[in-house]
């Protein structure tokens, strides 16, 4: 099976332009088919206060509500992902940008509403993975914002990192596919306040103990709950760390296995 690496990047490296630019530097230089998932949630809190907007969390997951909808189509894909392109195009990569509305490539049902509501959130149903591939066959290379949509015309914000395991998945059917979550951290820390207190392996037995101790919390919830899902169907491996998890010269990581 030909080898897929689907590739994740986080908020805090698009939000620098110098860490941006390294990592799309690696990015472009990385041999084999390839697919880029990026959010933008920095960037949308910001433009979200600049209009008077306020931003709920919960569980490292965005509550959206119309105003925000409109918020985060605006920056997750215009701003964020145009530049993106943008950039990749200067390094000859032919990128093309997608939302998940894109060739009808990632469909969602909007949240239910139980003990919270998310708002327009979206749960990924369906990732068109013979759409997909009919670009990369073509030598384009994907690049997903965080939006998708339900089929009767509404956009839905939906999780990166639930888009990045979702279309691994659906990929994994015809290659070989790899996950590489990309942030600003060298990996899963036992320590916050250490950066190099890597955690190198996690499955799914050390998982339940550092939960239950507290040291995976937040955003990073979301994040291994999406690993541990693509790795039980079909995923061969996700990787975790820095940008220089693209390069063979980094061994200071977080895998991911079952």
């Amino acid at each position: 099976m030909e080898k897929l690496s689907i590739i994740k990047i986080g908020g805090n490296i698009i939000e620098d332009e110098s860490s941006l630019h390294e990592f799309l530097k690696l990015f472009s230089n990385l041999t084999g088919k390839k697919i880029l998932v990026h959010g933008g949630g920095k960037k949308a809190t910001q433009m979200a206060a600049k209009l008077g907007i306020a931003s709920t969390m919960l569980n490292g997951r965005r509550i959206t509500d119309a105003a925000t909808l409109e918020v985060i189509t605006m920056v997750y894909g215009g701003l964020v992902n145009k530049n993106i392109i943008a950039k990749l195009q200067s390094l000859g990569i032919n990128a093309i940008g997608l939302s998940g509305a894109d060739g009808n490539t990632i469909l969602s049902s909007k949240r239910p509403v139980k003990e919270i509501d998310y708002g327009f959130v979206g749960d990924v149903k369906n990732v068109d993975n013979q759409a997909i591939e009919v670009l990369i066959n073509h030598d384009f290379t994907p690049v997903f914002c965080a939006i998708t949509h339900d089929g009767n015309g509404q956009l839905l914000n939906t999780n990166a990192d639930t888009i990045t395991s979702q279309i691994a998945v659906s990929m994994s059917k015809n290659y070989e596919t790899s996950i590489y979550y990309c942030f600003e951290l060298n990996g899963v820390l036992e320590d916050i306040n250490d950066k190099n207190s890597v955690i190198k392996h996690i499955n799914s037995k050390s998982y339940s103990t550092l939960l239950s101790d507290g040291i995976i919390a937040d955003g990073m919830l979301p994040k291994l709950e999406n690993c541990f899902n693509a790795l039980k169907n079909g995923v061969r491996a996700v990787f975790m760390g820095n940008t220089t998890i693209l390069t063979k010269e980094n061994e200071n990581y977080t895998k991911i296995m079952l």
